[in-house]
C-alpha cells in the first residue's frame, strides 16, 4: 500500500479508532512509509515555532513547509526544525498555494486569530488535516464554519487545547465525571493573570520590507499598517484579535466544561474594561469577569487580568471545581489536588517535574514538550487510524464558543440569553448581528 492510500483510508478508519495514545510505533518500524506524515506549518515566529519544534521530533513526522509573511518569522521557523530534523523545510508564503500541495498530509495553524478557521477551511477543503491553535475561529460564524468544513470533507481537525491530551487531568475527569468522586459538581471557577504593560498608540509607518502586510490580513477587511501591531499587540485589536478570553480563558474554559459535561450555556455575563491603562490602543478588556449559566444547575465563572500578574491560589492560571462531596484544584498544570467537603486535602497528584507554585503564564508552553508533543501525537496517530481525536473541532468549538459569547457579552453590553443546544443568541437580534460574525476583504471569504 502506497502511504498517500494510507493516509487517506486512515482519516476514515480512524473516526472509529478509540482511545488516548503513547508515544510509540507499530513493530515494522517507525519510519515506515505509511507511518510517515508530512506537516506544513502556519504561522511560525512564536507558538508555531514552538509546536514545528516539537512535532519534526516526533517519529513518522516531518516538517515539509514553512508558512509565514515575514522573513525574520521564516528563518526562526527554519532554525527551529534545523536542531530536530535534516532535511530543510521549504518556505512558502502563501496559504493558498501550501494546501494545494500534493505532498501535504496535515497542516498546523499558529497564525494570528483571524486566519485560524479561514486557513483551516481551506485546508479542509483541499484534503489536508489540520492541527489548529485556539482559538479554532476569530468569531462564533466561523467556528461553526469550520465544524461544517471538517465534517463535510470528512478530515480529522484537531484544536490546540493540549489539556485534552494530559494523562492526570484525564483521569481526573473520569473520577469525577465516572466515579462521582465530588458527587454532583454544580460550579467550576477559573482564572489567568499576566502583567502585560501598555502597548501605546501605533505610527503609521512603511510597511517593513521584511513582511507581506497584505497576506498577513489576508480575510480580515484592509487596514493601516501601524508599528505596534505585529508581532503580538494584534491580540488586542479586534479586528484581527479575540481578547484574553480567547487567548488565554480558552484553555481553563475548556477544561471546565469538560469536568461539568456541560455544551452550550443558557446564559452569559461579563464585566470588564480596560481598567489597567488608558489611552493606547488595547481595545479589548484587560481585566474581566465571565459568567456562564448551564441546564442542570450548573454554572462557571473566569476571572482573567492581563495587567496584574497577582497568583490566586497560588498559581497565576488555573481552575477549581465544586461539589456535593468537595472540590478540585488544578494549578494551570497536569497537578490535580481533591479536598473532602470541609476543605481538608484528601489526594494529590503532582505534575512530573514541575513546581506546583510555577507561574507558567509568559512561557510558549505551559508544561513543556512533552505536554504539547501528545496532544499533536494523538492528532497524528489518528490520522494513521490508530487513536481518536482528543479534541476534535466538534469540542474545541463548544468552548470556544464560550469565549466568543463572553466578548458578545462584554462589547453589547448585554445580558446574552442562548440557547443551550447550539449557543446561539436569543431575543438581541442587535448583538447578533454586530458580533456573531465578522466583514471581510472582498474575495477573502471563507466557504464551506
Amino acid at each position: 500500500m502506497q502511504r498517500r492510500d494510507f493516509i487517506k483510508n486512515s482519516a476514515i478508519a480512524g473516526a472509529g479508532a478509540a482511545g488516548m495514545t503513547i508515544l510509540n510505533f507499530p513493530v515494522f518500524g517507525k519510519n515506515a512509509p505509511s507511518n510517515k506524515i508530512v506537516l506544513g506549518v502556519m504561522g511560525v515566529n512564536s507558538r508555531g515555532n514552538w509546536l514545528a519544534q516539537v512535532a519534526s521530533k516526533l517519529p513518522g513526522a516531518e516538517i515539509g513547509y514553512i508558512c509565514d509573511v515575514e522573513d525574520g518569522a521564516i528563518k526562526k521557523g527554519l532554525d527551529a526544525v534545523a536542531k530536530s530534523q535534516s532535511k530543510k523545510p521549504t518556505v512558502i508564503k502563501d496559504i493558498r498555494k501550501l494546501v494545494t500541495v500534493k505532498d501535504v498530509d496535515a497542516i498546523m495553524i499558529a497564525s494570528p486569530d483571524h486566519w485560524h478557521a479561514p486557513a483551516a477551511i481551506m485546508a479542509c477543503a483541499a484534503g489536508k488535516h489540520v492541527y489548529v491553535e485556539k482559538p479554532c475561529s476569530h468569531n462564533a460564524a466561523e467556528g461553526e464554519m469550520l465544524v461544517a468544513a471538517a465534517k463535510k470533507y470528512n478530515r480529522f481537525v484537531q484544536m490546540g487545547n493540549q489539556r485534552r491530551s494530559w494523562v492526570n487531568i484525564n483521569q481526573a475527569v473520569k473520577e469525577v465525571r465516572d466515579q462521582n468522586i465530588l458527587g454532583k459538581v454544580y460550579y467550576a471557577r477559573g482564572w489567568y493573570a499576566n502583567n502585560r504593560g501598555p502597548i501605546g498608540v501605533g505610527k503609521k509607518v512603511a510597511v517593513p520590507t521584511t513582511l507581506d502586510w497584505n497576506l498577513w490580513q489576508g480575510p480580515a477587511p484592509r487596514k493601516d499598517f501601524l508599528d505596534n501591531i505585529v508581532h503580538y499587540n494584534w491580540h488586542w485589536r479586534w479586528h484581527w484579535g479575540t481578547s484574553e478570553t480567547c487567548n488565554n480563558a480558552t484553555h481553563e474554559l475548556d477544561c471546565m466544561r469538560w469536568f461539568l459535561d456541560v455544551q452550550f450555556p443558557t446564559k452569559v455575563t461579563s464585566a470588564g474594561g480596560r481598567y489597567a491603562y488608558s489611552g493606547d490602543d488595547w481595545e479589548t478588556p484587560d481585566t474581566q469577569t465571565l459568567n456562564f449559566e448551564f441546564d442542570g444547575g450548573k454554572s462557571i465563572s473566569w476571572e482573567g487580568r492581563s495587567c496584574n500578574a497577582f497568583k490566586l491560589e497560588g498559581s497565576g492560571r488555573g481552575f477549581a471545581l465544586f461539589g456535593e462531596n468537595g472540590s478540585l484544584y488544578n494549578n494551570g498544570g497536569d497537578g490535580i489536588k481533591i479536598y473532602d467537603a470541609k476543605g481538608k486535602l484528601v489526594r494529590e497528584i503532582k505534575q512530573a517535574g514541575a513546581s506546583e507554585n510555577q507561574n507558567v503564564v509568559n512561557t510558549v508552553s505551559p508544561a513543556g514538550e512533552q505536554s504539547d508533543a501528545i496532544h499533536i501525537q494523538n492528532f497524528l496517530e489518528t490520522i494513521r487510524g490508530k487513536a481518536s481525536l482528543n479534541s476534535p473541532v466538534t469540542e474545541g468549538h463548544k468552548s470556544t464558543m464560550l469565549c466568543h459569547l463572553g466578548n458578545i457579552a462584554q462589547r453589547s453590553g448585554s445580558i446574552l440569553e442562548c440557547d443551550p443546544s447550539n449557543g446561539h443568541i436569543l431575543n438581541n437580534d442587535e448583538a447578533a448581528k454586530l458580533y456573531w460574525g465578522r466583514e471581510y476583504e472582498n474575495g477573502w471569504a471563507p466557504k464551506v
